[in-house]
């Protein structure tokens, strides 16, 4: 349904106001307006139409008024005025049918002394039709409220488009391809290559650590002789070997295939992905679970079924029969690589189908590539280290790992919907505890279920476990309230600053904005004081937005152009705080889609998007008080040197634009 408002021009008669509502059929248009103990539905019924009366029978069509809950025994009479017609319908056996063509006023009487909710909430379910066609019952929602003299007042109800609001959105002042200085810029394709490639390396990594895992390792000897072996010629072996290792890589980037087919026309429906405060919170249990599960208390595995039906074909002598061994290989070694494919999957779903394959595609190489140079090089496999309690070793440590990440996604959810369980100190605290639990258990001193019986401590092991004392002693001042409190090695991960148990103390608070998630009330600052706004579109769950805000923004050159020239607002992209009733509407993009605007972030994601064709953060944009665009907008910018030239070259413009106005 679709629902618009109509402002009474004479608001100053308190007894009487309306709402405008539009149905999806179209075929009634109504008015709720409101009285001392009566609701008025004002229908306006298209032509040629014809609307069923209330006093139809049950079996026959008719319209009908319901209130919600409470309320439903509320209803007394309700009287019809309008053109009743009565007639004899052929379509319905000749009955006696009671209808309105053109328009209607259902006047609903309340009974006297109605002592119900506040909110007085229900629904018109009525019929029509159009000679032999008939529609519904439609449902058309209402709301009434109590005034300030008893009346009823009716409110809206359902998303309506806003010409008013959409035109604060789209901002027609800013250019994007012409700003007043031709410098800066998003770097939007070096950014998105350089996340590609990270993604790659990160799936490599992941598939590197798969592979010493103890469900493969043991399996690079035995697969490798077993195609040499088998083999009617050197050339053969190698070939099955690298084919081998082929689908192997193929299998897993074919796990990516069904996100191609997901729906994304929303520009901002990655970002809702990854800010999704249940899924943040699923992700959280899930690397719980693998966690556990390398801590030995359960094993993850797939179907014993499914394993033993591909493993059953993968003796076929032929590329088929590689191929199940490959898809064999994948399946049983599922207990030890499925946790890190889930952290990897997790790591990148949020950015798409093509960052999935991308890591997919790295963690499918890197243990698929390992058979077939073993294949080539068959001497190589005498310097592999034998199997061993280390494997065991290896996966308690990714589990505090995932303990960790679990953490991460869990201060995610915290951070968007502002539930304040996970400050800045109350993480670091947990951090600091799983970095002294690894290092306690690497150097023997805690044990686990499946671990081998003492034995002396290998060099490897002991500065490993140095290193997460190390780690833990770097974080303690992340708990403290001085200037030290900022790791930037680890910035993004933790909760910014600002989210923080003890109260702001200055400037090791960092930069903190002039104004946040109030775009208007910058405009007015800016205007009032006459300096140029510095947008961020931000994020609380962005990485990349906190290592600005801890790395680049506290420098010196930045944080004195910032505070001094600037009126800094932040807008968070991903806030889930509902607007105001008034301010939710329906929005049509600039690609003719429709949009809910619902919550704080809804505006301001599309306000980034529409504005500037972005929908990555953080993005920052320097903008006049008039609105205009003052020189390109930049992403994420790690180098001082460039963000703080990026600064001045905005403000330049705007010095500019000042001095020729004057002129003029």
């Amino acid at each position: 349904m679709k629902y618009r408002y109509t402002l009474l021009a004479l608001f100053v008669l308190l007894l009487w106001q309306g709402v405008w509502a539009q149905d999806t059929s179209g075929v009634v248009r109504w008015e709720f307006s409101g009285g001392k103990d009566v609701l008025i539905l004002h229908g306006q019924i298209k032509d040629g139409w014809r609307l069923y009366s209330t006093t139809m029978k049950d079996d026959l069509p008719n319209t009908r008024v319901t209130l919600d809950s409470s309320a439903r025994t509320a209803i007394g009479k309700i009287e019809e005025k309008g053109q009743l017609e009565v007639r004899k319908d052929a379509a319905l056996d000749n009955a006696e049918t009671r209808v309105f063509e053109k328009n209607v006023d259902l006047v609903v009487h309340l009974k006297p002394g109605y002592t119900g909710p506040a909110d007085l909430k229900g629904a018109i379910m009525y019929m029509a039709a159009l000679r032999d066609s008939f529609v519904g019952p439609i449902e058309v929602r209402f709301k009434y409220g109590v005034g300030a003299s008893g009346e009823l007042v009716a409110k809206a109800t359902g998303l309506q488009e806003s010409a008013s609001a959409a035109n604060d959105l789209k901002k027609t002042s800013i250019h994007l391809n012409d700003p007043v200085n031709k410098c800066g810029g998003t770097g939007t394709e070096n950014s998105k290559s350089q996340s590609l490639l990270g993604i790659f390396l990160l799936g490599i990594l992941g598939g590197l650590f798969g592979l010493i895992m103890p469900c493969t390792f043991p399996m690079i000897p035995l697969t490798v002789s077993f195609f040499t072996k088998r083999a009617t010629s050197r050339k053969q072996g190698i070939s099955n070997a690298f084919f081998y290792g082929f689908c192997i890589f193929f299998i897993y980037v074919l796990i990516s295939a069904p996100f191609y087919f997901l729906k994304a026309s929303d520009t901002s429906i990655l970002n809702n992905i990854s800010t999704n405060i249940w899924l943040n919170i699923a992700f959280a249990v899930i690397f719980l679970v693998f966690a556990l599960s390398f801590f030995g208390l359960f094993e993850i595995t797939l179907p014993s079924g499914l394993t033993n039906n591909v493993d059953s074909k993968s003796s076929i002598t032929s590329k088929g029969g590689i191929f199940f061994m490959a898809l064999t290989l994948v399946i049983v070694s599922f207990s030890c690589t499925g946790p890190l494919l889930g952290t990897l999957l997790v790591g990148a779903i949020s950015g798409g189908a093509v960052q999935l394959t991308v890591a997919m595609a790295g963690f499918g190489i890197a243990l698929g590539l390992p058979f077939a140079l073993f294949a080539l090089f068959p001497h190589w496999l005498q310097s592999l280290p034998r199997s061993g309690s280390w494997m065991n070793t290896v996966k308690i440590v990714f589990g505090f790992v995932e303990l960790a990440l679990a953490l991460k996604y869990l201060s995610n959810a915290d951070l968007v919907i502002h539930w304040g369980l996970l400050k800045r100190e109350t993480f670091f605290a947990i951090w600091i505890l799983i970095s002294l639990a690894l290092a306690l258990y690497l150097l023997g001193v805690i044990k686990f279920k499946h671990d081998p019986p003492p034995a002396k401590l290998s060099k490897g092991r002991m500065a490993i476990g140095a290193f997460f004392i190390a780690l833990a002693v770097y974080l303690a001042p992340g708990v403290t309230n001085t200037k030290y409190a900022n790791r930037a090695l680890i910035s993004g991960f933790p909760p910014p600053l600002t989210y923080s148990l003890y109260k702001s103390s200055g400037e090791e608070k960092g930069v903190e904005p002039t104004v946040i998630n109030d775009y208007d009330k910058a405009l007015q600052l800016a205007k009032a004081e006459h300096k140029p706004i510095l947008i961020d579109f931000t994020g609380w769950a962005c990485v990349n937005c906190r290592k600005m805000e801890e790395n680049v923004w506290p420098k010196e050159d930045v944080r004195n152009l910032i505070k001094k020239d600037f009126i800094l607002v932040s807008l968070y992209v991903d806030d889930k705080k509902s607007l105001p009733d008034s301010e939710q509407f329906l929005f049509t993009t600039s690609d003719g889609s429709k949009k809910k605007i619902v919550t704080v972030g809804d505006k301001f994601a599309t306000l980034q998007s529409e504005n500037f064709k972005n929908a990555s953060q953080p993005l920052y944009a320097i903008i006049s008080p008039d609105e205009k665009l003052m020189n390109y907008p930049v992403g994420y910018t790690p180098s001082v040197k460039a963000y703080a030239e990026w600064l001045q070259c905005g403000l330049n413009a705007f010095h500019g634009q000042q001095s020729a106005t004057t002129a003029r």
